[in-house]
């Protein structure tokens, strides 16, 4: 039986061609229908409606922008979803809304399930990466066979029907928020004489990722934890790291956590440990 992907993006059409060369047969749909044109030229059957994409197949894969865009393309199908057919959405939405998707999905008799992923396209077309999802032990377990040849590993969060999408923001915010840090390291480095190249020379003898979950524990202690760099300390690292940046235009995170810093040295938190400043709320405990 067919295999519904609607939405053929990059990462869309990544999971195209992985289930082509599996051998499966796909269908596909796309708002813009050059997109799933090309794919037709590869072997995809190309739907002209999402509901002639999703009739008799017996799973759908959604892999679209947006909230609006996934509650568009699923009240387009009403009526058209084979029974029992599980719907999986991939896409990178609010959690509020996909709660409330699920309960109206689940209402109207559309096994809907929220498993946004952790791919780039390569890892879509190659079925590696990291998948999320959401659903009951017993839903997992029958969803697992499937969506195994999809993704290298599988994270079953559990059953509430938002906390893959809560897991998947928290995930991209550390992503983003990465990148506009080492768009400072680069603005730093560029005022003192160095190339991209050689700020990241710096990694070649340090590697700090597998220091991450320490880095979240000590934030998570609320300034709790044995002092192991005073924030009064932190302040002037910040100030001097600004400051050899040729100051705060054009940087992306450093004023930012400048002034977050500030913040908690005016509630009197100098000499605790220096991560007190990244607690957003209840720093007087």
């Amino acid at each position: 039986m067919t295999i519904a992907i609607l939405g053929t993006g990059l990462l869309g059409a990544g999971m195209v061609r992985n289930l082509l060369a599996k051998g499966e047969a796909v269908r596909v749909w796309n708002r813009s229908a050059d997109k799933a044109l090309a794919l037709g030229a590869e072997g995809a059957e190309v739907a002209a409606s999402p509901a002639e994409a999703v009739r008799g197949a017996r799973r759908v894969h959604l892999v679209l922008t947006a909230d609006d865009a996934v509650d568009d393309v699923i009240a387009a199908c009403a009526g058209a979803f084979a029974a029992d057919c599980p719907v999986f959405d991939h896409s990178t939405n609010l959690p509020d809304r996909v709660a409330a998707r699920h309960q109206r999905s689940r209402a109207a008799g559309i096994a809907y399930f929220h498993a946004p992923v952790f791919m780039a396209p390569a890892n879509a077309r190659d079925g590696t990466g990291l998948m999320l999802l959401s659903a009951s032990a017993a839903e997992a377990e029958a969803a697992l066979p499937s969506l195994q040849t999809m993704t290298g590993k599988i994270w079953h969060v559990g059953e509430r029907p938002d906390l893959a999408a809560v897991y998947k923001l928290i995930g991209n915010a550390l992503l983003v928020s990465i990148s506009g840090t080492f768009g400072d390291l680069f603005a730093l480095g560029a005022h003192q004489g160095l190339d991209p190249a050689e700020v990241l020379q710096i990694f070649d003898h340090w590697r700090p990722g597998s220091m991450l979950p320490a880095f979240g524990q000590r934030v998570a202690a609320r300034g709790t934890n044995p002092v192991s760099w005073e924030l009064v300390t932190a302040a002037k690292d910040v100030r001097l790291m600004v400051e050899a940046a040729g100051g705060a235009e054009g940087l992306v995170v450093l004023p930012a956590l400048a002034a977050a810093i500030q913040v908690a040295l005016s509630e009197g938190h100098a000499q605790k440990d220096y991560a007190i400043f990244a607690w957003p709320r209840g720093r007087q405990g």
